[in-house]
């Protein structure tokens, strides 16, 4: 595995936080994948409990490793890994993936010849095989009135999910992209540069959407290819987290307040309120004995107290 040399074509930007043996798989993994044209693996370790920071150092040397005391979060490790990377292509890759033999060399063989492009993705295949349909369009203010609300599914309506979860796309042949799956994105140094990496106010979520979004405003393109494939273990560098709600409802608070401005951030502060109504009622449902009911119920405005109040 390429880590130290002067110069190097792509930077792998790994995060890493309590996901141990995620994280050496993915390390065996680009370990087992031969790359031509140098390259340099960078991990930044986000205050771990679980020894992986000591782990990567005594199985990969070469990676280069560093470590945080506390969470970083998503948006501002990777700005501090980008700030250290040396490649012309930067690649941002989830701890909870495989890359599959050839695939990173593909992508950058893909920009290297058409450089009218500014990124690209290759498509991720869940354990069982499956391929994972994550590229989205842009989240509107349609979005914001029907994400996760019991009306999504209504004939007429549902077209706005339709639309915005891609449902058109197969994931099965190339195609441009305005937000592709960020568990394994490749993107121009330049253009990182230029667009001032991922905000930092972003910490976990809507980060690359917002980065995603910033560069389509200027006019850059982003390709989806088919070809190359990424094990995605979905979700479970995520899956430790234990606020994960409440980070991405903030995260998306400060999204739609930066590019919808002051009635977007309104228009989610309400459809928090209304969704926290539809749990109210389900909570009912689901839980028949009245303690337990109590008790969900407490964390629901617990929950909804600590995101409104930021």
């Amino acid at each position: 595995m390429e880590g130290r040399g002067e110069e190097a074509l792509l930077s792998i930007l790994i995060l890493s936080w309590n996901t141990r043996e995620l994280t050496l798989r993915c390390l065996e993994a680009l370990e087992r994948d031969p790359f031509e044209g140098g390259r340099e693996i960078l991990l930044l370790d986000n205050g771990s409990g679980d020894g992986s920071a000591d782990a990567v150092e005594a199985r990969f040397p070469e990676v280069r490793l560093r470590r945080s005391s506390t969470n970083l979060g998503y948006a501002v490790g990777n700005n501090r890994l980008a700030d250290e990377a040396r490649g012309e292509i930067l690649c941002l890759l989830n701890s909870d993936t495989e890359v599959r033999p050839g695939a990173l060399l593909t992508c950058v063989d893909f920009l290297r010849r058409h450089p009218e492009y500014a990124g690209c993705a290759p498509r991720l295949v869940s354990p069982d095989g499956s391929v994972q349909r994550s590229c989205k369009r842009f989240p509107g203010l349609s979005t914001v009135l029907t994400y996760d609300m019991f009306w999504a599914g209504w004939p007429l309506i549902r077209r706005i999910e339709d639309r915005y979860f891609m449902r058109d796309f197969d994931h099965l042949h190339d195609r441009d992209v305005l937000q592709p799956p960020g568990a394994c994105f490749l993107v121009r140094r330049e253009v990182w540069e230029r667009l001032g990496g991922l905000d930092p106010e972003l910490w976990l979520y809507y980060n690359d959407v917002d980065f995603c979004l910033r560069l389509h405003q200027e006019g850059g393109r982003i390709r989806y290819l088919a070809g190359p494939e990424v094990l995605h273990h979905e979700g479970a560098s995520t899956r430790v987290f234990a606020s994960m709600l409440e980070t991405w409802a903030r995260n998306r608070i400060a999204f739609h307040r930066k590019h919808h401005g002051a009635f977007g951030e309104r228009l989610v502060r309400f459809m928090l309120r209304l969704r926290a109504w539809q749990e109210w009622w389900r909570i009912g449902r689901r839980h028949r004995d009245r303690r337990s009911r109590r008790d969900a119920r407490a964390e629901l405005r617990r929950i909804l107290h600590e995101v409104l109040a930021g």
